[in-house]
């Protein structure tokens, strides 16, 4: 592979907002929910490169077919690999792409295949763009793409701020993450943070049912998070990314729960787990699937503790991404923080969003 720019290129990166930006001349983007790659085309050889610098390309052999009938012969494009289904993008069976078998990736890339979506070009033919504006990369991009065919898609842009806020409140429903705001001036800028994103963000009251050590030694990394459904306690997602002194004082806190938490626990099956490969009732001591070597143990604790928790989204029936600590809650019961205080999106179908023009 001879190209202007060579992987791995980590791609540029969104700081985020709480709301949407507005300003003259801002270009807005719908935020995909998937793997975030950029790929390398220069003829026949193809490499899908990801977010930490890993290639993807092994187990994505559709998309790189795809790459080989929609895009320039040399070219170097950002974009989001992502898997519909249905009226939905579908982020657990993105996840489960990623398996160490051959047969396996073969099998899914069949049943679950995936689509890419491009929204900015780095490179060209013989010529690196990463020094033009991106209002000169966009328009360039809409012309190598145009008449592309599914599974390559681009990514719809606008310059109405109330167009972007339109699909910021609309396009969570067919399972995308938000609003990009880009300057039409702005460099690509590997690893940097020079756009602004724009997530949903919503609270919720949660049973602590455990904790995981950190890696670092005897503190708390993150806490097991459940909720209440027909009387059944599911594991939902945790809570993590405490200052160090803090998870030194969840030890402290947790200490009194630990007594005999295991006798009639909820999660007392789910104890010794190995695999799991359900994504919606994931267990919380299942193999990691990005890292088979990562230790997910975890110390069970009496289900009385309630905390109320940030988080942006769900999959399925747990959380999208890791929860965000707000403060205990000691006034309510355990048993009264069930799925019906979540926020369910309006249900919005995925393929407007991909036929934006």
């Amino acid at each position: 592979m001879d190209l202007p720019l060579n992987p791995p290129v980590k791609p540029m990166l969104a700081k985020a907002a709480t709301k949407l930006p507005i300003g003259d001349g801002l270009l807005y983007e719908p935020k995909w929910d998937g793997f975030r790659c950029v790929v390398f085309r220069d003829g026949d050889e193809v490499e899908l490169g990801s977010r930490n610098e890993r290639p993807l390309t092994r187990y994505f052999p559709e998309v790189v077919e795809a790459v080989k009938q929609h895009l320039p012969e040399r070219c170097v494009v950002d974009g989001e690999i992502v898997v519909p289904a249905g009226d939905r993008l579908h982020f657990e069976a993105l996840l489960q792409r990623i398996h160490p078998a051959e047969s396996r990736v073969k099998l899914l890339a069949e049943q679950t295949p995936a689509s890419f979506v491009a929204f900015d070009l780095l490179a060209l033919g013989d010529e690196s763009l990463v020094d033009r504006p991106f209002g000169e990369r966009r328009k360039l991009l809409q012309t190598a793409l145009a008449g592309t065919r599914p599974p390559v898609y681009l990514t719809a842009i606008t310059e109405d701020a109330d167009t972007a806020q339109r699909w910021f409140d609309t396009f969570e429903g067919a399972g995308l993450d938000g609003v990009v705001a880009k300057s039409p001036e702005l460099p690509y800028g590997p690893d940097q943070r020079l756009m602004t994103k724009v997530k949903h963000v919503r609270t919720a009251d949660c049973v602590v049912a455990g904790f995981r050590w950190h890696k670092s030694g005897p503190i708390v990394g993150s806490l097991l998070l459940g909720l209440y459904d027909d009387g059944t306690l599911q594991h939902i997602g945790v809570a993590a990314s405490f200052p160090m002194k803090r998870r030194a004082e969840l030890v402290e806190e947790l200490e009194p729960y630990r007594a005999q938490a295991l006798d009639g626990h909820p999660w007392q099956d789910w104890a010794n787990a190995q695999v799991q490969q359900d994504g919606e009732n994931r267990m919380p001591g299942a193999v990691s699937r990005w890292n088979a070597k990562k230790d997910l143990s975890w110390v069970p604790l009496r289900p009385e503790l309630v905390v109320e928790i940030k988080y942006d989204q769900l999959e399925g029936r747990r959380l999208r991404h890791t929860g965000q600590f707000l403060r205990w809650r000691p006034d309510r019961e355990p048993l009264s923080c069930t799925y019906d205080q979540l926020d369910v999106p309006v249900r919005y179908d995925l393929a407007e969003v991909l036929e934006t023009p």
